[in-house]
């Protein structure tokens, strides 16, 4: 059985550390035995201890992105990551973009491969990081947006170095025949009230400000509608924190969405918020990947995204829903309308998504694809 440490600065549970739990969920027990790293305790260790197995504690800080790989190597916690290493007798390790400096010396040190995952498009290597970011024994991009976004133009490195592997989808939790009318009874929503639903943590770039503003545009012409947004700021940011405060005191100041528009928090039923909803909206003004737009075409859901970065790999535009451009918010409303207008267009937007994910978004490509890069650096290591 091979022994896999993965590390991650990150104890909330957006989208990237949800990815992270379907993959070590998913690889295979007795093969696999999967530890986690972690600064502190949080949503994600709570998981993880459940569902997937050990977690370690060690407090440090994440990398900024202007890391000097040799400064960073010299930290008295690489001691620390290398002698868990050893003790754990992990034989991979598996590091996000804030831990990977002090990771990559802390394998080095245990005499180690390593890999790293990279989920954020604005993770651009400076000039001078770029030799230590192409001595990585082997990156992983989670979209094709993701890589040519850290890779620049002309790329700092070639192209077919960097593989794309998406996340995959539980399509055995996100199904068409969940009951959303559960939720909607919870949340005093009218069963047969034209439902519109958005599922992001709080972040500007996310987009809850566009979202408020094509919801008051779809009022206007549809006062039944009503709105629902699940989601926090999951990582505790300052500054986050201040964008969630703002957001939620505009809807509240609002007359068309006082009624209407309901944050309903962080929820770890998610799937019954897309059961619940007619269309999921994605107004973001960039986003890496996406992921809820996938969860939300397993549940046979209709998709109104933005159109800038990993959607416009994922939501296939007339097929599965409709790309918008983000800075267009009469777009949004008029693509979610014609949604709400037309139930026929809806069901059949939504077969074709979960066709689409059951197709190309699967935990069995995402974990096979990983469990062969894994095997390949093993067994490089140990020639």
């Amino acid at each position: 059985m091979k022994r896999i440490l993965f590390a991650s600065c990150y104890s909330g549970l957006g989208g990237g550390e949800t990815d992270l739990l379907t993959l070590a969920a998913s690889l295979e027990a007795g093969a696999y035995e999967c530890h986690l790293l972690l600064p502190k305790d949080g949503q994600l260790s709570e998981i993880w201890r459940e569902r997937v197995g050990p977690v370690h504690i060690i407090p440090f800080r994440g990398a900024t992105t202007f890391f000097v790989s040799a400064l960073w190597a010299r930290f008295p916690v690489v001691k620390r990551f290398a002698k868990l290493l050893q003790q754990e007798r992990i034989d991979l390790a598996h590091s996000d973009y804030h831990c990977l400096p002090m990771i990559a010396a802390a394998a080095q040190l245990a005499g180690l491969p390593f890999i790293f995952t990279l989920w954020g498009w604005w993770f651009k290597p400076k000039p001078w990081q770029r030799i230590f970011f192409r001595g990585i024994p082997k990156t992983v991009a989670r979209s094709i947006a993701i890589r040519d976004g850290y890779l620049g133009e002309p790329p700092f490195m070639p192209r077919e170095n960097l593989p794309v592997v998406y996340p995959g989808v539980d399509t055995e939790r996100f199904h068409p025949d969940l009951d959303g009318a559960r939720l909607r009874d919870e949340l005093g929503i009218p069963r047969d009230a034209p439902l519109v639903a958005m599922v992001a943590r709080f972040q500007r770039v996310k987009g809850h400000h566009t979202f408020q503003s094509v919801a008051e545009a779809i009022v206007r012409q549809e006062p039944e509608a009503r709105f629902i947004v699940a989601g926090d700021n999951v990582f505790g940011g300052a500054a986050d924190g201040r964008y969630r405060d703002q957001i939620i005191r505009m809807a509240s100041a609002n007359d068309a969405l006082r009624e209407r528009l309901r944050y309903i928090g962080f929820r770890d039923d998610v799937e019954n918020v897309y059961a619940a909803a007619d269309v999921l909206v994605c107004a973001s003004e960039f986003e890496s990947f996406g992921k809820a737009n996938l969860e939300a075409m397993a549940c046979g859901k209709p998709i109104v995204s933005s159109n800038r970065g990993g959607p416009a790999e994922t939501v296939s535009q007339g097929e599965t829903g409709f790309l918008i451009d983000p800075d267009d918010i009469a777009g949004f409303a008029r693509a979610v309308m014609r949604l709400l207008g037309d139930g026929r267009l809806r069901e059949n937007m939504g077969r074709a998504g979960r066709a689409r994910v059951r197709a190309r978004f699967s935990i069995k490509a995402m974990t096979e694809a990983y469990r062969r890069i894994f095997d390949d650096l093993l067994r490089l290591n140990s020639q």
